[in-house]
């Protein structure tokens, strides 16, 4: 399962190129450009107001959204959430100020319209010029692999299906014969690893990327040394990188390199980014939801004898053992070394609490949780203790959920992976899309998170 989700690119998005050069201002200069195209339409003079809020939306989308190399479908959901947090946190700071009034409503109107689907006509057409413009020889970066095994042959798989990268693969160098590299298909095996430095001066390449085991340290600095003349741009691909990356990234520590191989995503400002949100969304869902809180506390209290709330063990963040609430569903309540999860019919389950976990309003007195700093509101759902020490020991990786802060909802729930897991195969979905989160953990996906949770929460057929 995890060899289907896994979306890690080989080279980062955030590389200084073409396409990236568009992703970063493609979102600002739209945005900023249609509301001066909105004034001018309706008459309204471009003044010191409309320059300070051209500079924050600058502020808000600069760096543009990373959509081009999404599905069309991923890029319009993305994009019409963006915007609508950027709006909406626009038109409540406008209104909470009275700095609106400075702007005509019909400006207004018509810019936050027009900005989405000028954004997604936008990328659609740029999905289509882009490739065009890469492609033309002038345009492309020519490379070369040195090493046929599993990271060149990823990376050349990469140059292959993205064309957004503006890469042609010429060719590997590898010391081995060609009936002995099975992972290299149709490509051309240019040479031997002696031959390397001669075929770089006799022909355009300007980049070459090093797959070489880290092994091989006498013959990278042997290669190195015969590159030394020329001027191509040389890249390392340690092989550590074919094992399975977490938030996985190059740091230094007083000049010395190190890999970030399994690393939280929530360090430095993502992390103030992530309890900032939590504290904010957390108290504002808390007063919205008051009333139906009060209505779980009488519905659990009149559907049979027991506490109101129901404390559960559960491993939070690092792995450290935190007591979690929900709304009783059950007539026990189990937190024992056995955990028996609930089945389809199960007689424990109260009428009551079968709607409530059916459409998860058990969770809700965890976003107090939230308030405490135990959970997250988007985070990978946490498992009773004697599942975790069960699990740990089947399914590869499983721990590597706690370097963040267990969720209200995650991932794997929007996604149906909810629900009891009576083989370990459906535990193991639930895993693989943990660690893709984990992977791939951006405030956009987080805000996708909970509004699709809304959608499914009362449509759920896996919650009993």
């Amino acid at each position: 399962m995890l060899s289907t989700i896994d979306r890690r690119p080989l080279i980062s998005r955030n590389s200084f190129s073409t396409a990236s050069l568009v992703e970063s201002f493609l979102d600002p200069v739209i945005v900023i450009g249609l509301l001066f195209l909105a004034a001018a339409v309706h008459g309204a003079a471009v003044d010191a107001a409309y320059i300070l809020l051209g500079l924050l939306c600058f502020l808000l989308t600069f760096p543009g959204s990373r959509y081009l190399r999404e599905s069309p479908t991923r890029m319009v959901l993305g994009t019409l959430m963006d915007w609508g947090l950027i709006a909406g946190l626009l038109l409540v700071f406008g209104f909470a100020s009275d700095y609106i009034d400075f702007y005509p409503m019909p400006v207004v109107v018509t810019w936050m319209v027009a900005v989405p689907v000028a954004l997604i006509g936008a990328n659609l057409a740029m999905r289509r010029v882009l490739p065009r413009y890469l492609a033309m020889e002038g345009n492309q970066k020519h490379a070369i692999i040195v090493g046929c095994n599993e990271p060149g042959v990823r990376l050349a798989e990469s140059f292959a299906q993205d064309p957004m990268l503006g890469v042609r693969m010429v060719g590997f160098f590898d010391d081995r014969a060609r009936d002995r590299l099975p992972g290299i298909g149709t490509a051309p095996l240019l040479g031997s690893l002696t031959d390397l430095a001669e075929y770089v001066k006799a022909h355009r390449v300007d980049h070459i990327y090093l797959a070489l085991p880290m092994a091989s340290q006498p013959r990278i600095l042997k290669l190195l040394d015969g590159l030394k003349d020329t001027t191509t741009s040389i890249f390392f691909v340690p092989d550590i990188f074919v094992t399975d990356l977490i938030q996985g990234r190059m740091d230094t520590i007083h000049g010395v390199p190190v890999v970030a191989v399994c690393e939280t995503p929530f360090t430095g400002f993502n992390g103030v980014l992530k309890r900032g949100s939590d504290i904010v969304l957390s108290t504002l869902i808390l007063m919205m939801i008051s009333p139906v809180l009060l209505a779980c506390a009488i519905g659990v209290k009149r559907s049979s004898p027991g506490p109101l709330i129901f404390k559960q063990r559960r491993y939070g963040l690092d792995g450290k053992e935190i007591i979690v609430y929900k709304f009783r569903s059950m007539t026990v309540c189990e937190d024992g070394s056995v955990v028996t999860q609930a089945k389809k019919g199960d007689q424990r389950v109260t009428p009551f609490g079968a709607f409530i976990r059916r459409t998860s309003l058990d969770e809700l007195p965890q976003f107090v949780n939230v308030l405490q700093g135990r959970m997250s509101i988007v985070g990978p759902r946490p498992h009773a203790v004697a599942h975790n020490e069960m699990y740990r020991k089947l399914i590869k990786g499983y721990m590597v959920r706690h370097k963040v802060k267990p969720g209200i909802t995650g991932w794997a729930q929007v996604n149906g992976a909810r629900g009891e897991t009576e083989t370990v195969e459906k535990m193991e979905e639930r895993i693989s899309f943990d660690l893709e989160y984990l992977r791939n953990w951006s405030l956009a996906l987080d805000i996708r998170i909970i509004l699709k949770t809304v959608l499914v929460a009362f449509n759920d057929r896996h919650a009993y």
